[in-house]
């Protein structure tokens, strides 16, 4: 069995200039960005090239940049490291990262994932802009504290959920702009760290309910099939190969925690024990080195 993971950045992985040097250096990373300014109809690689930064955060545009981004360093893999290609045996993603694990194996084309990604995003800032919102992580907080700031604002009347469970002593919330500011000071009071995220809104809650229909919708729309390696899902840290179930999955992870932690760990579980992050920053090896200090993590990126 395999004991080699790719893992795939979520949103806020995306800077200026992110896999730009790739595609000076790689024909087919080239003809990646060039394939999706075409199914997009608009220069994409623009934005990730030169931005600027507030054009490529928006979560309609971050969304194919960072899926796009990140082909283009399995391109890299294919050009530096191409047995890395054959040893991989998992995959897994980030939130958005899920979809470029999927699409990478094979459970649905390049071109359709970038639909599909283009369209989730447009309905997730659609729902931001619905409903005033965002994201506050926790840091330096046990899952009981957090669960007890959760508990506390709720039962104040306000809106706020747990939205990614990273790793130990980072967790994310998400809620209105009311349960946000509450949630800061709860976890001060606790003894934690908020810090406030640069997104939209409140992602996986049920603040994004309105965006699972235009998701499940274009998910209708794009041929799924089996993926040729397990893809642990964000919902419930499990493979799966049925392709409506994995509609099923995707639709959910919109408002559903991001069990991120334990996607790892289930890995790890699988005997996994080589983990290669692919796509733009390092923000996976920082987490992957506080879910487990040994774990062995590489970013390939051109991140530098």
């Amino acid at each position: 069995m395999s004991n080699v993971a790719f893992l795939f950045p979520g949103q806020g992985a995306q800077h200026v200039g992110m896999a730009k040097s790739i595609c000076e250096r790689l024909p087919e990373a080239k003809r990646l960005f060039e394939r999706a300014n075409e199914v997009l109809g608009f220069d994409l690689a623009k934005l990730c090239f030169e931005g600027p930064q507030e054009q490529l955060d928006k979560t309609d545009v971050s969304q194919p940049a960072l899926y796009l981004s990140s082909f283009a360093c399995l391109e890299l893999v294919k050009a530096e490291k191409p047995e890395l290609l054959e040893r991989c045996g998992f995959a897994a993603g980030l939130s958005l990262g899920e979809y470029t694990a999927l699409a990478f194996a094979g459970a649905m084309t390049f071109e359709d994932g970038l639909r599909v990604v283009r369209r989730r995003g447009q309905a997730m800032q659609a729902a931001a802009n619905a409903t005033p919102s965002g994201m506050v992580s926790a840091l330096l907080l046990d899952d009981a504290k957090v669960d007890s700031v959760v508990e506390q604002a709720q039962a104040a009347g306000l809106r706020l959920w747990t939205a990614n469970y990273l790793c130990p002593g980072n967790t994310v919330l998400s809620g209105d702009k009311a349960g946000c500011e509450a949630a800061q000071k709860l976890i001060e009071d606790a003894g934690g760290r908020p810090v406030v995220l640069a997104v939209a809104g409140a992602f996986h809650t049920e603040i994004m309910q309105s965006a699972v229909g235009s998701l499940t919708e274009v998910l209708e729309s794009v041929a799924l099939q089996a993926p040729k390696l397990p893809v642990i899902s964000n919902v419930d840290a499990e493979s799966h190969s049925d392709p409506t179930d994995i509609r099923g999955i995707l639709a959910k992870q919109v408002v559903n925690p991001v069990l991120w932690e334990k996607c790892v760990r289930k890995l790890m579980a699988s005997s996994v024990t080589e983990f290669y992050e692919i796509g733009p920053g390092k923000v996976l090896k920082g987490l992957m080195k506080r879910i487990d200090r040994k774990a062995n993590c590489e970013s390939i990126n051109d991140t530098p």
